[in-house]
């Protein structure tokens, strides 16, 4: 290997990673102040609770076409572009005083979310099949971006005020686009232009949609948890917003930190064996969490477990994305991880309502472990049997 495809495939891998940090404190903006703004405007729990997860709407559905444009076009173009138009609804939230606009902008913001697929699918052209797992899972560490957010954005509102929170993280996202733009560098183009209909042929693999479902576990619990955890830990225990902030950072940097381990696991053992035995921890943790609500000991302890279990889950099935179709990277990215930003738009609506009507999340909690469940049913019958000729699954 050349010195100059080194030098690119750090730079790619580093500063993607460190792009996707900004980008994810873009997008996880609301959800260390929700309880903030629902005092401010007087918000239901429903209310509420959509203006945390709408961010995670646009930043789930626009992953599929994001990650073919990548494709098509490559990381550095699309990466950058999509940083620079988030400076536009960044800096207009902070002169917005009213709910429906803080809504609606909060939905354009959610392109920051997209920056995971774009990360993806630019990062594993950069490195051979037996090192693309670390190397994504190291490119996830971009999800600290959200510890970084529920670490600055409570302090930030507290001594400078709301507008500033917009403005202050729109600056960097314009910063960021451009040293990424100068420090990057674009592989060449292949030499086939894929069509639409080419990049789309992957839902017809059913490996696409077993590794969404379980994507749609591992990485939307932790962007649900990650999104409500704030107001759990306000709400329940009558923490500060800057108290539960650091909390629910020490959860992100627990699952963002450890999902490299998950890819490495991936890398060198069978990934299903890895996700069954992580499955099993998040069912016997989700059923602690739903009986230690009310003792903050124990329930933090079941949060700290819960996040690792989550964030190498993460990694594990990460692994075996790029091998469902090598070609089309950036369309099997995209439709993974947008059922994965979608699991992360129904559990903190789910959690709202069920607060709403039994003034408790231990419900919640439970409908995790028999999801989780369903999907140990999943790899026992339907994946090994139905699966078995993609030999790479279990490598």
């Amino acid at each position: 290997m050349t010195e100059k495809k080194v030098q690119g495939q750090i730079s790619a891998l580093v500063l993607s990673t460190l792009a996707m940090i900004v980008s994810f404190a873009v997008w996880s903006v609301i959800a260390p102040i929700a309880t903030d703004l629902q005092n401010i405007y007087e918000l239901s729990e429903i209310e509420k609770s959509l203006l945390v997860v709408t961010p995670v709407v646009l930043g789930s559905i626009m992953r599929v076409p994001m990650g073919i444009l990548t494709d098509r076009f490559g990381g550095r173009k699309v990466y950058t572009v999509t940083m620079l138009t988030l400076v536009l609804p960044m800096t207009a939230a902070g002169f917005v005083h009213s709910y429906s606009l803080l809504l609606f902008l909060t939905f354009l913001i959610g392109m920051a979310g997209t920056t995971f697929a774009i990360a993806v699918t630019y990062v594993t052209r950069w490195f051979p099949p037996e090192k693309q797992g670390l190397a994504l899972g190291i490119t996830g560490m971009g999800n600290l971006g959200t510890a970084v957010a529920s670490f600055t954005v409570p302090s930030i509102y507290t001594y400078l005020g709301l507008s500033w929170v917009f403005w202050i993280l729109a600056v960097a996202i314009g910063a960021m686009a451009l040293i990424f733009w100068m420090g990057t560098k674009e592989l060449p183009k292949p030499k086939e232009v894929k069509t639409l209909k080419d990049s789309l042929s992957v839902v017809k693999h059913k490996q696409t949609w077993v590794l969404s479902l379980f994507y749609f576990l591992t990485f939307g619990g932790f962007i649900a948890f990650s999104l409500y955890l704030p107001a759990i830990l306000q709400e329940t225990y009558q923490f500060s917003a800057v108290h539960a902030g650091l909390i629910v950072a020490g959860f992100v940097v627990v699952a963002t930190c450890i999902r490299p381990l998950g890819g490495y696991l991936g890398d060198k053992f069978k990934p299903l064996r890895v996700l069954r035995w992580l499955f099993i921890g998040i069912v016997i943790c989700a059923c602690a969490m739903t009986i230690t609500g009310g003792t903050f000991t124990f329930f933090g302890i079941s949060c700290a477990v819960m996040a690792a279990l989550l964030g190498a889950g993460n990694g594990a099935v990460f692994k075996l994305v790029p091998e469902v179709s090598p070609n089309n990277t950036g369309a099997v990215t995209g439709i993974v991880s947008a059922i994965g930003g979608v699991g992360g738009f129904f559990p903190p609506v789910a959690l709202g309502v069920i607060k709403g009507f039994t003034g408790g999340y231990g419900l919640g909690f439970l409908l995790l472990a028999v999801f989780t469940a369903g999907c140990l049913v999943v790899i026992s019958n339907l994946y090994r049997n139905n699966l078995k000729e993609r030999n790479v699954l279990y490598q």
